[in-house]
């Protein structure tokens, strides 16, 4: 199976060598297709974050899942972590540039997402 990309060349994930086990794409696939990796990335396009508001927009993701998804997109390069040395302590968080291509390419998957996850759950064809 052949898909075009947006450069016009051809893409063969079998000749690509993602399949193979020890591929590193499939480490970095389970850290961005993840339910909450996927749902913190996508926020993040809105703009810089606080962790607090973070998991306001991510609704049921626990303290612990929302720290280790921060800190595993930060580890990736895909966020960046902004500390600031003020009292109370504050974190920003953004998108890098990787981020932001990443969650170009995520967007139009969630928008037909959005638009046929009813029918699927429902089970309609």
């Amino acid at each position: 199976m052949k898909v075009s990309t947006s450069t016009n060349q051809s893409f063969d994930p079998l000749a690509g060598g993602i399949f193979p086990a020890a591929c590193p794409s499939r480490t970095v696939l389970d850290h961005v297709s993840s339910k909450w990796g996927v749902l913190i990335l996508v926020a993040l396009a809105q703009g810089p974050q606080r962790w607090s508001e973070l998991r306001r927009r991510a609704q049921g993701i626990s303290e612990k899942m929302l720290a280790q998804t921060l800190k595993t997109l930060e580890g990736d390069g895909f966020i960046l972590r902004d500390a600031q040395p003020v009292i109370p302590p504050r974190v920003d968080y953004s998108l890098t540039s990787r981020g932001s291509e990443l969650v170009a390419l995520l967007v139009p998957l969630l928008e037909w997402i959005n638009v046929h996850a009813e029918d699927i759950v429902n089970g309609q064809a």
